[in-house]
Parts: structure tokens; C-alpha cells; sequence
């Protein structure tokens, strides 16, 4: 039996998500914003309700594609209110707009978005050597960094605390217990 992260639990989907995806770094743009959204949304939730709707999350949001996702109007938004497939919020899926036009604005000044969200650990993952869960801290002055950047460009829903746990999920940080088989 594998040695995970306490975390990862015992559920199937979380299981695979920890040994498959989270910690590894990412540097697709596409992927990036929909982890930057997933993480948004998550947001006084767990990741596990976020997780067993990220399939919705990708139909109802046109595959995280920014520039569709940009051009969404008011009409749009009364229909995501309706879909029980995600977090019906007004605030989160109207942040999912902004930060969609937001990113399009970074992706143009920087070249990419992925250029623009490594500068914050300086191209590289910060590798921890966390012994317990309780050790794992749940933001840093990376993330107070980031997020203060991003809020300045227009972002919604990226609090420091989301920063972090979107630099953990991305792989910017390896936050993998030493005792996991992933670390």
C-alpha cells in the first residue's frame, strides 16, 4: 500500500488527484487558469466538493478557455445560477469573468500567464520537508506576494490563502509530506 499525504484520505477521486496531479508542475496556461479558478471557487468549501465538480466546471465553463469565458454576459451568468453541476455563487462565477479578462491582460503583457506566476518562486518549485500535515503552513510571503499582485491586475478570490493552496496544486510548492510516496 502507498504511503500518501494524511490528506488525501481514502477517498478514490481524492487519491488520484494527489498521486496524479497535485504538486506536479504545471506551465500550461489553460491549466493554470482553471486551477486558479477551481481554487477561487473552493473557497469556505473543501477541495473534494470542488474536486467531484470539476467535470461540470469544464463543461459550464467552456473548458476554461479565457477568451470565451470573457465574453460572457448577464445572460450567461443567469444560466450558470442555474446549474446545479457547480457552485451556484453570483460572486464566485462573476470573478470566474473577471479574472478570465484579467489573464488575457497578463498572458499579453507577459508573454503568458505561466511566465507571470513562476516569477513569484522565482521559476522554480520551493521544495518543503513538511513531517506532519499540521507542519504545512496555509500561506507564506509568496502567496501574500502573488496575491497582492494579482488583486492589484483585478483578480477576485485570490486571497493569500488560495495563492498558496494554487501554488500547492500547481506544483510551485512541493507540499508532499516526507513520508509520501510523492515527495
Amino acid at each position: 500500500m502507498k504511503q500518501r499525504c494524511q490528506w488525501a484520505g481514502n477517498d478514490p477521486l481524492y487519491q488520484k488527484y494527489h498521486d496524479e496531479e497535485w504538486g506536479v508542475p504545471l506551465h500550461n496556461d489553460q491549466k493554470l487558469f482553471e486551477m486558479l479558478i477551481l481554487e477561487g471557487a473552493q473557497a469556505g468549501l473543501s477541495w473534494i466538493t470542488i474536486l467531484r465538480k470539476r467535470e461540470n466546471y469544464r463543461k459550464a465553463f467552456s473548458n476554461f478557455d479565457a477568451k470565451k469565458i470573457a465574453k460572457y454576459d448577464s445572460k450567461k451568468v443567469e444560466q450558470l445560477l442555474l446549474n446545479e453541476g457547480i457552485i451556484r455563487n453570483r460572486l464566485k462565477i462573476a470573478s470566474t469573468i473577471q479574472n478570465a479578462k484579467c489573464f488575457l491582460e497578463v498572458q499579453k503583457e507577459f508573454g503568458s500567464f505561466d511566465k507571470y506566476i513562476w516569477q513569484f518562486t522565482g521559476g522554480k518549485t520551493i521544495n518543503n520537508r513538511w513531517r506532519t500535515i499540521k507542519e504545512i503552513p496555509t500561506e507564506t510571503k509568496e502567496s501574500d506576494a502573488m496575491s497582492k499582485d494579482l488583486k492589484k491586475r483585478g483578480f477576485k478570490f485570490v486571497g493569500s490563502t488560495i495563492c498558496y493552496a494554487f501554488m500547492q496544486a500547481v506544483g510551485m510548492v512541493n507540499d508532499h509530506t516526507v513520508d509520501c510516496f510523492r515527495y
